[in-house]
């Protein structure tokens, strides 16, 4: 007889944050208690921009996890969150990802819903002719898919489908906060998107943000062009629960010059490559602590970057055990001279599936979906930089990346 696998224990995961078992990125069982868990759980899902809804009416559908969800703006000013599942037979309500709608129906039999979520209509209700229709016990304020909290920081909109988490600030904490406010510190405009689809469980791709070891290692663009090299100026924030990070650096010409990449004979460390174009990198100052990259995360899958004047928020959501979509938004100050914004519309290069520099990191989750295959006894070792999940002055550490396993820990808890 077959093994019933609602009944199959999820990955065990040892006591310590320097290991991480490769079965944690391959189990069904493990994927389907994350998505209850930990995206339905009592958690703060990015979910779009202030800006995407700006009206009433503007709406945009979106996911919390697998968990498909329509954000709408109501004539009251509030933005509102609800699951994209009609309470009818469970088809999609709204089909489109962005519009404007005075109100929603179901294509499949014609329920319809107004802003906030609410069943107004069930189509013949009474029947035709006397025949047929809903029983008279039936109660539209009774049935409606789920509705989120939603938060909305610094023009970040956010929801949760549980009411046990806490406020968004707190949930972010004072350090988070204000990293995000450095760099959303104005009203921005979307100038660009698209989704990437990577080969990998989307705690690899998480687990690459928050990684700084890596970054000048495996990628040659930020090392041959001193834009990020472990030997700058820099640190990493981790958030006391561990849920959320920041990386930064600073553009330092003449600590990008030591010899210790030369030394160990880095791939990353190469003479062999110029830009026929060196405007790419001529960008503008418009921050006054001389960072002049800050990669951000908050748990379980947004990321805020600014790479010189590369602004963006990615979203990542999964797509099944071993499937990842990545959402990027790239983004530029309402107040942005015609010059700024050509700057910042290229150097986006530098980003994105085809980017200068982010390109590897599409691939990188894929060799290691590939790579566990066969080793789902096996552990990953976690213990650059320590066995802590603290902050840190240096970047040669994976702290950060402790950090996500701990909170990790702390949601997947039975």
């Amino acid at each position: 007889m077959l093994e019933s696998s609602a009944v199959r224990p999820l990955v065990f995961m040892p006591p310590e944050l320097t290991r991480v078992p490769f079965a944690v990125y391959a189990h069904a069982e493990q994927h389907a208690a994350e998505q209850t868990r930990i995206f339905q759980g009592p958690t703060w899902n990015y979910l779009c921009l202030d800006a995407e809804v700006a009206e009433p009416g503007d709406y945009r559908t979106t996911f919390a996890g697998e968990t498909p969800v329509v954000v709408v703006r109501d004539d009251d000013g509030e933005i509102y969150g609800f699951e994209n599942r009609c309470a009818h037979r469970g088809a999609l309500i709204a089909l489109e990802r962005a519009g404007r709608a005075d109100s929603f129906q179901c294509v499949y039999h014609a329920w319809s819903y107004n802003r906030q979520g609410e069943l107004t209509g069930v189509a013949f209700e009474h029947g035709v002719k006397g025949q047929g229709g809903m029983p008279a016990s039936f109660c539209k304020e009774a049935h409606g898919p789920r509705p989120l909290r939603i938060a909305v920081f610094c023009g970040l909109v956010f929801g949760s489908f549980s009411d046990d988490v806490l406020p968004i600030e707190e949930y972010l904490g004072e350090e988070i906060s204000q990293r995000i406010r450095r760099v959303l510190r104005e009203p921005v405009q979307v100038i660009g998107r698209f989704t990437q689809a990577l080969p990998n469980n989307w705690k690899l791709y998480v687990e690459n943000v928050k990684d700084s070891y890596h970054a000048s290692l495996l990628h040659l663009f930020f090392t041959t062009f001193e834009l990020n090299r472990l030997s700058q100026r820099g640190g990493v924030i981790v958030d006391p629960s561990g849920a959320h990070h920041v990386s930064y650096s600073m553009i330092e010409p003449e600590r990008a010059k030591d010899d210790s990449y030369k030394a160990q004979k880095l791939r990353s460390d190469t003479d062999d490559y110029r830009l026929k174009d060196p405007s790419l990198l001529a960008g503008f100052t418009e921050y006054d602590d001389g960072v002049t990259l800050q990669i951000l995360s908050v748990f379980p899958g947004f990321v805020l970057q600014q790479i010189q004047n590369c602004l963006a928020v990615r979203q990542v959501l999964p797509k099944g055990v071993a499937r990842t979509e990545l959402n990027w938004t790239y983004l530029g100050y309402v107040s942005d001279t015609p010059e700024q914004r050509q700057v910042r519309l290229k150097q986006s290069n530098l980003i994105g599936p085809a980017g200068f520099i982010s390109m590897e990191d599409g691939a990188v989750g894929g060799f290691v979906q590939r790579g566990i295959a066969g080793a789902h006894d096996a552990q990953a070792i976690v213990e650059m930089g320590g066995e802590d999940a603290a902050s840190s002055e240096g970047r040669a550490t994976e702290a950060s990346v402790r950090g996500f396993w701990k909170a990790y820990r702390y949601y997947m808890a039975p």
